[in-house]
């Protein structure tokens, strides 16, 4: 929704609510006894222990729960106290477009494999987990519809760009995009 269009306060849009780490399905339990229309995405995983295996349902944005609220009701979501707050900026929630919602909802509901996966854009600084450069970092690029990580030899001052799979590289810890463009898109 483009920022200049006023809103409606009245009228129901989307919303993402921040949770507490772990309480986004007893924020959804509680939005459906306040009868708020919510959507809290999962996926099925299944991890091994010791003693051995669970199959488990997981939320697929983790701290978060979609809520469709007016504008006026943001009040009854924040009265939860598992939520932190509701997405933003200075000026108030962010809507989130119906479109990207219901894409979300249309493709969960068939049945796709998805896992959450780190969000990476053109400048962050990333490792490469599998492949003969596994354990390389560099920064990820965009060249000609392909990703890249180009790995620098500071020493000689010299770099090189190695094509990737973009599931094949994983954010570096406590990194941030670039400030400089690496090479533009084309």
């Amino acid at each position: 929704m483009p920022d200049n269009e006023p809103l409606d306060p009245c009228e129901p849009k989307w919303y993402a609510a921040y949770t507490y780490s772990y309480h986004e399905k007893r924020v959804a339990g509680q939005l459906r006894e306040r009868s708020i229309a919510h959507f809290l995405p999962l996926y099925q995983t299944v991890r091994h222990w010791r003693n051995g295996r669970a199959n488990l349902e997981l939320p697929l944005f983790p701290g978060y729960v979609f809520v469709q609220i007016a504008r006026a009701d943001r009040v009854r979501v924040l009265g939860i106290s598992s939520v932190v707050r509701l997405v933003g900026t200075s000026t108030g929630p962010v809507v989130i477009p119906d479109a990207e919602i219901r894409t979300l909802q249309k493709g969960l509901s068939s049945s796709v494999h998805a896992e959450p996966c780190p969000y990476l854009t053109v400048g962050s600084r990333v490792r490469i987990r599998r492949g003969p450069f596994s354990g390389a970092e560099g920064f990820l690029i965009r060249k000609k519809q392909k990703y890249k990580v180009v790995i620098s030899l500071e020493i000689i001052m010299r770099s090189v760009a190695v094509e990737v799979d973009a599931s094949d590289v994983e954010p570096c810890r406590g990194s941030f995009p670039c400030l400089v463009p690496v090479l533009s898109p084309g």
